[in-house]
């Protein structure tokens, strides 16, 4: 992939005159020139062949999901829920959270960088004015002369040129382009991000919240058992070691409670902060599982078109090319600099003469440098160049491994998913009507207090099971469509980035 990177424009710096001299007549930006990478090679995401749909279960968000190979990701994913309070959070998130104003800040800066850094390809202007009034001593001009006070006033307008012969602010421009394009995906990602995280949080509240009332039915079954073992004792068919072990076990699933309420607080303060909002002066969504529309059609990009999706990768690709151009800078920085200058204008004794004929003052300065000996400053400066640019397609070469891994560890969740869910389902149904035949049992008194606590307990574990494994399958929905990209380049506001090809 790095081929093309490390041919240089100019390899012996010195070496080859008449080389020098043509690149002199073409005035070619020397250095290599950034081509983007092509896409992986690869055909699939997970060893095998990706399911076309996922198993179901007969309850609210165990539906099929079918993954459509090759389909778009829409721009507005999150709508794909169906929940009005999540596209509220998503809206107050995008308007108020501070690090999009600071991306935006940061892309402001790097775009005017770039307007910058046009200007030196143009003539630089400059007027001067002058008055200065002195004393001179007449010694200087003859012995006994007497010291006289002259005036002298300057007006002049001075030019400067820098010819760009080697192409040294060409690919100065280039790098900070780039940083501006890696900027814009930056912010991308970051919306990318910061929707990503709300509706993984508001996914994150309403598991909790099903969770604490899964508890605490769980609580008002155990007190109610507990009351009835308390009148069983006053019969005289139990004994006090059943209640104790009633009051144990109650005792247990209460202190069950305080943690998912730490939860449930942190994670509502976590919306506060990603909505731009002080956790004091924010209210979370009522919101349960039960609220959201679990989307069954599931886009799946083609792995040649996720390299142009995913915002990190093109950030990535960006700092690539930004590398590139910094060794053409090193480059030029090593070959010779001519510079034009020019200046026109008048000097005279008094302010009002400096418009006569005779005042005029011009000159015209042409100068060539050429670095001859820096310690071998410029040269390891190229070197490091080379390196930073080995590390930068390195390091897009990971993005672009993590990316696919994503997706790969996301789609085979979602199948495996499916499949907890349906499991989970099936042993609660399972435990549910275990725990009620021998209730039943226990209340005629054929079976045992021991047989009962072991059952209530496989149906309280069962109960809590199938809610996170209900919650799995929304949050990796999230996690899909965040790893396929976002679908950014469908949204009003993404006119600046170019598009997915």
């Amino acid at each position: 992939m790095l081929g093309d990177y490390k041919h240089l424009g100019l390899r012996r710096v010195g070496r080859k005159s008449g080389f020098a001299v043509a690149l002199l007549l073409s005035a070619c930006a020397v250095g290599p020139n950034f081509h983007a990478p092509a896409p992986p090679a690869t055909e699939g995401y997970a060893p095998g062949e990706l399911p076309k749909n996922t198993a179901s279960t007969g309850v609210v968000g165990g539906e099929s999901q079918r993954f459509e190979s090759g389909q778009d990701l829409p721009a507005e994913w999150w709508t794909l829920f169906g929940s009005p309070a999540l596209d509220q959070l998503i809206t107050q998130a995008m308007a108020n959270y501070p690090d999009i104003a600071a991306q935006q800040a940061a892309l402001r800066q790097a775009r005017e960088n770039v307007r910058a850094e046009q200007g030196v390809f143009l003539p630089s202007l400059t007027g001067n004015a002058l008055g200065q009034r002195f004393k001179e001593s007449g010694g200087s001009i003859a012995p006994g002369f007497p010291a006289f006070i002259s005036n002298v006033f300057e007006a002049t307008v001075n030019v400067s040129y820098n010819f760009d012969l080697f192409g040294g602010e060409r690919r100065t421009l280039e790098q900070l382009q780039a940083v501006a394009e890696a900027q814009n995906f930056q912010l991308e990602a970051s919306y990318l991000t910061l929707t990503s995280n709300v509706a993984a949080a508001a996914i994150q509240l309403a598991a909790t919240r099903d969770l604490l009332d899964a508890t605490n039915q769980i609580i008002a079954l155990e007190e109610k058992q507990l009351t009835v073992i308390k009148r069983r004792v006053q019969l005289g068919s139990q004994t006090n070691a059943d209640v104790l072990q009633q009051e144990s076990n109650l005792a247990a699933v209460r202190a069950t409670l305080p943690p998912l309420q730490q939860q449930l607080a942190v994670t509502e303060h976590q919306l506060a902060v990603l909505t731009g909002r002080f956790p004091h002066d924010a209210s979370a969504p009522a919101l349960k599982l039960g609220d959201l529309k679990l989307p069954q059609d599931l886009p799946v990009s083609l792995p040649s078109s996720l390299v142009a999706q995913r915002p990190d990768i093109r950030a990535q690709a960006a700092v690539l090319h930004q590398a590139t151009a910094a060794v053409g800078i090193a480059t030029a920085n090593m070959l010779p600099q001519l510079t034009l200058s020019g200046s026109f204008g008048g000097e005279a004794l008094r302010f009002a003469s400096l418009l006569e004929p005779g005042s005029n003052t011009w000159s015209l300065l042409g100068q060539v440098s050429q670095p001859l000996f820096e310690g071998g400053a410029l040269r390891a400066k190229r070197r490091a160049a080379l390196a930073a640019l080995d590390e930068a397609g390195a390091q897009y070469k990971l993005t672009v491994l993590d990316a696919f891994q994503n997706v790969a560890d996301t789609l085979t969740a979602l199948d495996n998913d499916a499949l907890a869910l349906s499991a989970q389902y099936d042993a609660l149904a399972a435990s549910q009507a275990g725990l009620d035949l021998i209730q039943r049992q226990y209340d005629i008194g054929i079976a045992n207090y021991v047989t009962l606590l072991t059952a209530q307990q496989s149906y309280q574990q069962a109960r809590l099971a199938y809610v996170r494994a209900l919650a799995s399958r929304y949050t990796d929905t999230v996690t899909l469509f965040q790893a396929l990209g976002g679908g950014w380049w469908h949204r009003m506001d993404a006119g600046t980035l170019p598009a997915p090809k």
